[in-house]
C-alpha cells in the first residue's frame, strides 16, 4: 500500500495501517531528528513519539492530496523550529559538538580516526555558520535524502529556490571544507 493509503486507512482507525507507517519511517525520522537536534538521541526519540502521536490523535490532518512523505518532513522541520525557537529563548543551546567520539575498535588506523574527527568537526562548524536557510535545504537533500521537488513543498518554495540554496551551501562547505580534499592540497 501506498503512505497515503496507509494514511487514509489510519484515519478509519485501522492499527495495522499505523504500524506499517510507524516501520517505513520511525528509522529515517530518528535520524532527521538526531542530525537537526545537535546528537541529542533522547531529544529525538521524544520527537519521533511526538510526531507519531499526532498522526495517531489527528490523522485527518493529512491531506491525501499531498505526498505524505513531504508532509511528515514538513511537519518535523517545523517541530524542530519550534525547539530551536524554544532553546534561543533559553539561551543554553548545545552547539551540536560534544567533542566525544568513540574509537571503533582498537586496532583500527587512529591516523584515519583523528581526520575523521577532525573533518566530522569542521563540517559541524561549517554547518553552524550557515544560515538557517541554507542549512535546512542541505540537510534535507544530502541527509534526509529528499529530491528538490519535495524539498520545495515541505519548505514551501519554488524549486529553483531551492537549487540555489542548494548550490550556495554546497559551495560554502566546499570551501570551509577544502583542507580535507587531498586533491586541492597535492
Amino acid at each position: 500500500m501506498t503512505d497515503e493509503s496507509l494514511m487514509i486507512s489510519i484515519s478509519k482507525g485501522e492499527k495495522r495501517a499505523f504500524d506499517e507507517i510507524y516501520v517505513r519511517y520511525s528509522g529515517p525520522l530518528l535520524g532527521y531528528f538526531m542530525r537537526m537536534l545537535w546528537r541529542d538521541r533522547e531529544k529525538a526519540e521524544d520527537f519521533v513519539h511526538d510526531i507519531f502521536a499526532k498522526i495517531i490523535r489527528k490523522p485527518e490532518s493529512f491531506d491525501p492530496t499531498r505526498k505524505f512523505k513531504t508532509w511528515l518532513y514538513s511537519v518535523a522541520n517545523n517541530m524542530c523550529k519550534n525547539e530551536y525557537k524554544k532553546q534561543e529563548v533559553r539561551k543554553n543551546t548545545s552547539t551540536g559538538l560534544d567533542g566525544h567520539y568513540a574509537l571503533s575498535d582498537s586496532n583500527s588506523n587512529v591516523l584515519e580516526e583523528v581526520q575523521d574527527m577532525q573533518f566530522r568537526e569542521q563540517f559541524e562548524e561549517s554547518m553552524d555558520a550557515l544560515d538557517d536557510k541554507h542549512k535546512e535545504a542541505f540537510r534535507l537533500r544530502h541527509i534526509s535524502g529528499l529530491s528538490i521537488k519535495e524539498i520545495a513543498e515541505v519548505l514551501e518554495l519554488s524549486d529553483g529556490t531551492v537549487k540555489s540554496r542548494l548550490f550556495y551551501a554546497a559551495k560554502y562547505l566546499a570551501e570551509s571544507l577544502k583542507d580535507f580534499n587531498p586533491v586541492l592540497n597535492r
